[in-house]
């Protein structure tokens, strides 16, 4: 017997065995006539060989590890390949070493798959044309829906894989069609684990339903500015399942879709302007009709504010120190960014104007009247407890406030 006829007959099983012990030549396993391996000795054989390929999976992951993705497409296939063979030659090694050869070879039989080759050709080709079929109708959509603005991006992809299921599902339906006659039951059985998959992952379920609606709904697009419960940022991704939001703060939140759904959202850029309100107290000294012109004036000076509809100033409450004022304007294409640099802008433009005008805008302070006359005790907002100072009859202590505590209540 040579060595070639040795293995082939290790590999296929077709060695003498008996009572445990199978033969194999002497050019296979070194030694005079033929080497005796006992239960034993094949479980180390298989042990050896179970190493080698473990071995040769772990240079070959190292190896890429050092290529640090610098591999061509060639150099990762030969290398899954060697993976892949590798793994092969072990596998049959065992099954020659515990002479399962046969077993292999009748488990194959049993497939007939001479018999079936017709079917497995016919469902290649069902699969096939399936495939084509999902690319034809996702042009189809490209073309129809791209001359229009009504449909969006996640619209389109919504409809394409809904395409897809469709057209798959009827090729899967064939495809089983061809390799069994009872369709109807297996349809049945398939329709009573669909129910308890359902009843076990309905909270799954229910967001991605929730995410159908939101792509078809579109209460928001990407790219726009929403506030959602304690959660507000820029919206950067919609998916079936969830919606990513990334905060001010640099931070991505992650909300179910079914939380969206039945809760209310606040898109501030929805219709590409936002108004903003800047509250401003003057004294109660000073004309606020007079400071409301002018506030108006300074408003309407800055880049970033419409100039339609025009910044409009309205008094809004009798504050504690203060006549409060309700500055209002507008801006384009709202963004967090813009809204502060706007505001500031705002801020800046009000306190500038105020002084060139000589309007006050107070902080809050308060007077003290004792029970005896002629004494009073100022206290400003903002001042140390312990800085307050003592009052002489008929004049007045101020505490130790801090005048940029300025503010209005």
């Amino acid at each position: 017997m040579t060595g070639f006829e040795a293995i082939v007959g290790v590999l296929s099983g077709t060695l003498p065995a008996s009572d445990g012990v199978i033969l194999a030549s002497d050019t296979v396993w070194p030694g005079n006539g033929q080497v005796a391996l006992g239960p034993l000795e094949r479980a180390v054989a298989s042990a050896g060989v179970v190493a080698v390929v473990v071995v040769v999976r772990f240079l070959v992951r190292r190896y890429r590890s050092r290529q640090d993705g610098d591999l061509g497409t060639t150099k990762r296939l030969t290398l899954s390949s060697v993976i892949a063979a590798s793994t092969a030659a072990g596998v049959l090694t065992v099954v020659g070493l515990w002479g399962l050869g046969d077993q292999l070879v009748a488990a194959y039989g049993s497939l007939e798959l001479a018999e079936q080759v017709p079917n497995i050709v016919l469902a290649v080709i069902v699969l096939g044309g399936a495939y084509a079929l999902t690319d034809f109708f996702g042009q189809i959509i490209r073309e129809v829906v791209s001359t229009g603005k009504t449909v969006s991006t996640h619209q389109k992809q919504i409809i394409y894989r809904l395409t897809q299921l469709a057209v798959y599902s009827l090729a899967g339906l064939i495809v089983i069609g061809l390799f069994t006659d009872n369709l109807g039951n297996l349809l049945v059985g398939a329709g009573f684990l669909g129910i308890v998959v359902g009843m076990a992952a309905r909270q799954t379920l229910g967001s991605v339903l929730a995410g159908i609606v939101l792509m078809f709904s579109r209460p928001f697009e990407i790219g726009d500015w929403i506030e959602f419960e304690e959660n507000e940022g820029t919206v950067t991704e919609i998916t079936v399942f969830h919606t990513r939001i990334q905060t001010f703060d640099g931070e991505y939140v992650t909300i179910p879709n079914d939380r969206i759904a039945n809760n209310p959202i606040i898109d501030r850029s929805r219709k590409g302007r936002l108004r903003i309100e800047v509250e401003v107290g003057i004294d109660y000294d000073d004309d606020p009709d007079h400071a409301a012109d002018v506030a108006q004036e300074a408003m309407a000076d800055l880049d970033d504010v419409r100039t339609a509809p025009r910044p409009k100033v309205v008094a809004k409450r009798f504050g504690d120190s203060s006549v409060v004022l309700g500055a209002r304007f507008w801006i384009d294409q709202p963004s967090a960014r813009k809204r502060w640099r706007t505001q500031t802008a705002v801020i800046s433009a009000l306190h500038d104007a105020f002084r060139k005008e000589g309007i006050t805008i107070p902080f809050p302070q308060r007077t003290h009247g004792a029970r005896s006359e002629g004494l009073s005790v100022t206290v400003g907002s903002g001042g140390d407890a312990g800085s307050s100072g003592e009052a002489a009859p008929g004049g007045n202590a101020a505490s130790g406030s801090d005048a940029g505590t300025g503010g209005s209540e």
